[in-house]
């Protein structure tokens, strides 16, 4: 076998198993994902029937915040449209203002129309500056109503932070194959 022929065949198998890690952290994320949704529902069952009407939602099972000053987050999770996984999804947010601490928490962002959902696939979607989340607790769900065709629920996983908002976070979306 010639060297440029043993080089390809090594660049080649480099991203088969880049390809094959990449499945195994999508799966993972994929059933954090259904477990984070059992335990929404579990922590406030109100969210069924945002589960159930919503034309999508995505589900960050293990969002980390942390700050002093500058802050940041970020996450992984899953975009279903009518209940079906379509879609892996990302977010960042990058902050400065008074913020200490840092925090854990399961996010869920619930589009109430198609055309919600269609400009949160286009990518590059971001929240305005004064979005914040509804802190996850029995019977605050009932509450909550969507803002432009969107709401956001967390809920607090570990941690401790003195910051509900969720302004600021910028998405990804890569749609399955």
């Amino acid at each position: 076998m010639k060297t440029l022929e043993k080089m390809i065949l090594v660049c080649l198998l480099f991203i088969s198993f880049g390809a094959l890690a990449q499945t195994d952290k999508d799966n993972e994320i994929l059933k954090d994902a259904d477990r984070a949704k059992d335990t929404l529902i579990a922590k406030d069952s109100g969210l069924e029937k945002f589960f159930d009407t919503a034309s999508g939602y995505a589900i960050f099972p293990n969002v980390g915040k942390g700050g002093l000053i500058v802050g940041g987050a970020s996450g992984n999770g899953v975009l279903y449209e009518n209940g079906k996984p379509v879609g892996m999804t990302g977010m960042k947010k990058l902050n400065i203002g008074l913020q200490a601490g840092g925090q854990a928490v399961t996010q869920v962002i619930f589009f109430e129309t198609d055309a919600a959902l269609a400009k949160f696939k286009e990518g590059n979607f971001e929240f305005s500056a004064e979005a914040s989340a509804v802190i996850l607790d029995e019977g605050k769900a009932a509450e909550a109503n969507y803002d432009d065709g969107v709401v956001i629920f967390a809920m607090p996983k570990a941690g401790l932070m003195a910051d509900a908002s969720v302004g600021g976070q910028k998405f990804e979306y890569h749609p399955f194959k």
